[in-house]
């Protein structure tokens, strides 16, 4: 029979624990955590399982003692939610002196304050000793908190229930072989004592940031005996995922420079201590960005399906399956998915609409989805060639049914480093023609002008400042993407096509003051716009330019 190697007493949090991780094990019980991983190296158990973290108490300082393992590793976790209640010997009586282990006195402190704050507190490393001598010597005064299954096999009375609500702990599990990915995994790191450097957690955490890693716990602490620094990392993925292996190889070799510098605790399906709303995701539209958001998603341990005019699931098939139905289709097509798919949506689903235009957009998914279907609109300023999302601009747009489970998936946004901006339909459609339709015009423009003008490409750098040559840059990565997606960008509907519109007679007025030779009235408008503009703004842009004509310069000379 397998063997696990658990904290004292029976009916204890770590054995309901370890009962639930594998019913049929037989349980042997150890007073402290120290003590269960030496039973475990000694092989009187395959297994061992410690508590290690807690909602209400934190990290569980005595979860160290795993790092000095010497065979094994963090294979797995259990999150249990803990209700503790207080008993006694008797049904009545004033307690004098409250009896627990260190973790439950912890968990437990706002209870204890508010209601039996004239009572002592008796720290008891091990806890079954304890309880037999309140019961040998008739300790009626004593009271008592652990489990009630605890308090009932002991023969106390329960006095008052649920003492600590919300109240979850999470346990690892030690087994003697690292698994196997999942897809959906965790890795726990400890470094040795490092020789302490400036900026060298920060180039740690870059490392990891870099490549797309999201850090679950970090937790740096002085070595005992050296004082030197020590550094504990969980982070999503495996260990034998070609990226973390990466990050942990270049952490070796060119940051901490010392080899053997990390050990691997472990990698084990990743735990979740929050609650999600969300199980299941579809996406409309089979192209590669809702190809990108769906393996992102998978890795967050949602069940993703894509369908689309080339897949075997047909839409209607796939939303009557998930929680959340995205559409991430083009523009252009955008409404009328709405218009065919929004009616399959029942209550208490959820529409996401991946577009780069709102207006239209929400509108139809409000009048073609039901009041119990959420409705949001997100518009991701980056493309599927993307590593990460850190850093890239995401505007969501949401409306009066937007509720959890877009409130889940905008934390999903949140959480891989994406800069959130919300807005309103209008306000969001007017910005993009400001920051996408109108760039994109006036290149369009200016290529065709060189084309029509038959100017050599090769001859505009030799007459152009580095501040001329923004445009042009512009211009050429524009033309050197795909033309439909730019396509799409300028034939969207909504207010940017105001500020076409706005730009067309604005150019022509300059055109007719230029043409005129009318300095003095060109001078005046400039002095006019410049003064439209906060000088805080105007200089932060300044010292950007400066830095795009650095680069430039540099590239020009090569």
């Amino acid at each position: 029979m397998v063997k696990i190697a658990t904290i004292a007493p029976k009916y204890s949090q770590a054995w309901q624990a370890a009962r639930n991780y594998w019913p049929q094990a037989q349980i042997e019980l150890f007073p402290d955590i120290s003590q269960v991983i030496k039973a475990f190296e000694n092989g009187e158990a395959e297994f061992a399982i410690v508590p290690i973290y807690n909602t209400r108490e934190g990290e569980i300082k005595d979860v160290q003692v795993i790092e000095r393992l010497q065979s094994g590793y963090w294979i797995d976790n259990v999150v249990l939610p803990i209700q503790l209640s207080l008993g006694t010997l008797e049904e009545r009586g004033t307690i004098r002196i409250i009896i627990g282990t260190m973790p439950i006195f912890k968990q437990c402190d706002e209870f204890i304050k508010a209601n039996y704050s004239h009572a002592s507190r008796m720290v008891v490393p091990d806890f079954s000793a304890a309880v037999r001598d309140i019961k040998e010597k008739g300790r009626s005064d004593y009271g008592v908190i652990e489990t009630e299954d605890t308090l009932k096999a002991n023969g106390f009375v329960i006095r008052q229930r649920d003492v600590a609500p919300h109240n979850r702990t999470r346990f690892a599990i030690i087994g003697p072989e690292m698994t196997v990915p999942t897809g959906y995994d965790a890795t726990a790191i400890i470094s040795i004592p490092l020789n302490d450097r400036v900026g060298l957690l920060y180039d740690i955490l870059g490392e990891f940031s870099r490549r797309g890693i999201n850090i679950l716990d970090l937790q740096s602490e002085n070595d005992v005996k050296t004082q030197k620094l020590k550094i504990y990392i969980e982070a999503e993925g495996h260990r034998d995922d070609p990226a973390l292996e990466d990050v942990l190889a270049h952490l070796e070799n060119s940051i901490i420079q010392e080899p053997h510098a990390i050990k691997t605790l472990g990698s084990y399906p990743r735990v979740d201590m929050r609650t999600k709303f969300i199980k299941s995701i579809g996406f409309i539209g089979s192209g590669a960005m809702s190809r990108w958001f769906a393996d992102k998603l998978t890795n967050e341990g949602y069940q993703t399906l894509v369908c689309g005019r080339t897949t075997e699931l047909r839409p209607a098939d796939m939303a009557a399956q998930v929680d959340v139905v995205i559409i991430c289709v083009p523009i252009s097509a955008t409404v009328a998915a709405v218009e065919q798919y929004g009616p399959l949506l029942r209550q208490g689903q959820a529409l996401i609409i991946l577009a780069g235009e709102a207006e239209d957009t929400i509108k139809a998914s409000l009048k073609y989805t039901g009041e119990g279907v959420e409705v949001m609109l997100v518009h991701n300023l980056w493309g599927p060639q993307t590593v990460s999302m850190k850093d890239k601009n995401a505007v969501v747009v949401r409306t009066e049914r937007s509720g959890l489970l877009c409130g889940e998936f905008e934390a999903f946004l949140y959480k891989h480093g994406a800069d959130i901006y919300q807005d309103s339909p209008t306000g969001h459609d007017l910005l993009m023609g400001v920051s996408q339709k109108l760039p994109t015009g006036i290149s369009m423009a200016l290529a065709m002008t060189l084309k029509d003008n038959l100017i050599d490409p090769e001859d505009i750098a030799s007459h152009a400042t580095l501040t001329s040559l923004y445009g042009i840059l512009a211009m050429a990565r524009i033309h050197a993407q795909n033309p439909n997606t730019y396509a799409e960008i300028l034939t969207a509907g909504g207010e940017g096509n105001k500020i076409l519109r706005s730009f067309q007679q604005n150019f022509i007025a300059v055109l007719e003051m230029s043409q005129n030779r009318d300095i003095t009235r060109l001078r005046a408008t400039i002095e006019e716009n410049r003064a439209y503009f906060p000088t805080d703004f105007i200089q932060a842009r300044m010292e950007q330019a400066l830095a795009i004509d650095q680069t430039l310069g540099k590239m020009l000379r090569k």
